[in-house]
């Protein structure tokens, strides 16, 4: 028995050796070396004037050498486009997996040097380089060498504007009125602000709602909270949900508890709101508000019945140049775009391209935001 018992201990321990050796086997192990930089090629054109009436066009195609991973796999080539040779602010118009050339319409080239920050009708350079990997993780990214370009943009509207509907606000549940719209944050695109009075439930749980919409005169798409309507119990903050951003159906309702001024913010980024009070006691409005300038002369705003801190001027028409605010006697103005804070001798609110506008300017605040009709 005791030789039994030795043979059975020396099987075990054989057997346990075998299976450590396999566990350090690493014959079958896939190892990728990082790759050389590719090389990206020179284009034929340097001066690339873009076509507004022929956007589906080709307008540019990129060539480049293959990455070598050491391993017979498929590599990630990603585009990468800049206003500056150190790519601070690059976007990424186009991806390919196993290919070596990316050809980009007119639009989508006139899409890129608007995201990163060129403006329109005006010639300027753009950089581009290829940034290659490895694998559904992007791992082991090399950037290629840079090359340049000049480019002339037609205008393109990159921002998304968002509207209030509901009860608590002033057009009800009509999605096709002067319906308000939420103030977008100059150095954030998918974050925006809205400080005004609110209609609140008091009691009654269906009242004090409202959503948001991106286009007035359509229910979708449409942006509340992540709640089913009727389980949606007023909150101060959480996650917001989208028909048809993140979901099918329709989202739950924001709401406030009682009749007052409110800051609502929802960032698009990070899916998130929030509403809190906001005292605006002690704040008189002007008693009048115009907007003026080079780009439209001097056109009288007028305020909302539902809220007098809120000001608008609808279909205004105004032409490059540039605006101010005029609140009584002092000058609001600002040096972005489209939307920002207007302060007290902040500069002039340039004007970039000729269309109608609806113009919203928030007393309370200085918040502004000026969108095109017909872009």
């Amino acid at each position: 028995m005791k030789n039994l018992k030795n043979i059975s201990i020396l099987m075990l321990t054989a057997f346990a050796f075998l299976l450590v050796s396999s566990c350090d086997d690493t014959t079958d192990k896939f190892v990728v070396s990082e790759t050389s930089p590719v090389t990206l090629s020179e284009l034929a054109i340097s001066d690339i004037e873009l076509d507004a009436a022929n956007t589906n066009n080709p307008a540019i195609t990129f060539n480049w050498t293959e990455a070598d991973y050491g391993q017979q796999a498929s590599v990630n080539y990603s585009l990468e486009i800049s206003a500056d040779d150190s790519f601070t602010n690059s976007v990424i118009p186009a991806t390919v997996n196993g290919n070596n050339t990316i050809t980009l319409s007119v639009s989508e080239l006139n899409a890129a040097a608007g995201n990163a920050g060129l403006n329109p009708f005006e010639w300027a350079t753009l950089y581009a380089r290829v940034v290659s990997n490895i694998g559904t993780q992007n791992g082991l990214p090399v950037p290629s060498n840079s090359i340049s370009f000049n480019v002339y943009p037609y205008f393109n509207y990159v921002f998304n504007d968002y509207y209030l509907v509901g009860n608590a606000t002033p057009d009800n549940w009509n999605n096709n009125a002067n319906n308000t719209p939420l103030f977008r944050d100059s150095e954030n695109p998918n974050l925006f602000h809205f400080t005004g009075y609110f209609k609140g439930s008091n009691g009654d749980y269906n009242s004090g709602r409202f959503k948001v919409l991106e286009t007035r005169g359509l229910w979708q798409p449409q942006w509340g909270v992540t709640d089913n309507e009727g389980s949606d119990d007023i909150k101060t903050s959480g996650g917001i949900a989208g028909n048809p951003g993140t979901q099918s159906n329709d989202p739950g309702r924001f709401g406030v508890p009682t009749d007052g001024y409110y800051t609502f913010t929802i960032d698009f980024s990070t899916k998130t709101y929030t509403t809190q009070p906001f005292d605006a006691s002690g704040i008189t409005s002007p008693a009048s508000i115009s907007i003026q300038g080079s780009s439209v002369g001097t056109t009288a705003m007028t305020p909302l019945a539902f809220d007098g801190h809120i000001w608008y001027a609808t279909g205004l028409h105004l032409t490059p140049g540039d605006v101010t605010f005029l609140a009584d006697s002092a000058t609001m103005g600002s040096t972005t775009s489209f939307s920002g804070v207007a302060i007290v001798d902040g500069g002039s609110i340039p004007v970039i391209v000729e269309d109608d506008y609806d113009v919203w300017y928030d007393d309370l605040n200085g918040r502004y935001i000026m969108i095109p009709l017909n872009l």
